[in-house]
């Protein structure tokens, strides 16, 4: 399988957020990717109003990204929001295939740490969700679920061998909390890796700090991205690992090394609880 991680920044206007989503799909399948995988948060960045956006899978936005989709015959994971409960939104990463929408998985763990409720404003999610790509099975997550690796077991258990994880991974406010949450990022996609003996595609927001216009934007609390996209096999060596700045990267990886894995190492069928 072909992937490519699309380490962008998105910005408030979804209109240019989705001309992101054009331009660097168009640039993955001139590659050969299979599937193209976006952060959390692309259709708008966090830090902006998400009521007055949030629409259905079959709204506008997830039309064009299928219509993209069909268009340069690849699969897209794209981070969107779609409508909630109680005036709240669901954070969902949409799946899109050639001919059609395949999946929206609604972000089951919200972040409620540190004194912020995410789900004050965001509706969970209820259920894990498995797609087929070409023939391999795919789980998703996004962001706060790669610290809750049962999510992440049950996926595997539900036959994924590859699970994607799209995220906005907020960066601290000061340099030793940054470098702390990039420590964290990097240990707890591997773990996941390890926990599930999944490859695991982990694509977040780029940092905007490292791009050109940086000091045009204004400083922002929420979590607008930290970079650092990887990809790990399922006995936890990183494959890939991008930068600071937005970035597309093709790799191939091989589904089928997980037998292999789970042959040698198989954590999950010696579980007992």
């Amino acid at each position: 399988m072909r992937v490519a991680l699309a380490q962008l920044i998105s910005g408030r206007d979804v209109a240019q957020n989705l001309e992101l989503v054009r331009t660097w799909t168009e640039r993955a399948a001139a590659q050969g990717a299979e599937l193209i995988v976006f952060p959390e948060a692309t259709m708008r960045a966090f830090g902006h109003r998400l009521t007055d956006i949030a629409e259905p899978l079959d709204g506008p936005f997830a039309t064009a990204v299928q219509q993209i989709a069909g268009r340069f015959d690849i699969t897209i994971a794209v981070g969107i929001f779609t409508p909630g409960e109680q005036r709240r939104v669901r954070n969902t990463l949409l799946v899109a295939g050639p001919q059609a929408v395949l999946a929206g998985y609604h972000k089951i763990h919200l972040f409620d740490a540190f004194g912020f409720a995410e789900s004050d404003t965001v509706t969970p999610g209820t259920r894990p969700v498995v797609t087929t790509i070409g023939g391999t099975r795919v789980g998703w997550a996004v962001c706060y679920d790669i610290r809750f690796p049962n999510l992440f077991i049950t996926l595997a258990e539900q036959g994924a061998v590859v699970t994607v994880m799209a995220a906005s991974w907020g960066a601290g406010t000061t340099p030793q909390e940054h470098a702390a949450k990039l420590d964290q990022w990097r240990l707890l996609v591997r773990a996941r890796a390890l926990d599930s003996t999944c490859f695991i595609v982990a694509v977040g927001q780029a940092d905007p700090a490292s791009a050109p216009d940086a000091g045009d934007r204004k400083p922002s609390s929420a979590p607008t991205g930290i970079g650092h996209s990887m990809v790990v096999a399922p006995d936890g060596r990183v494959l890939a690992e991008l930068g600071d700045a937005a970035e597309l990267q093709v790799i191939d990886i091989d589904p089928s090394q997980v037998d292999d894995v789970r042959a040698g190492l198989p954590v999950l069928a010696n579980r007992r609880i």
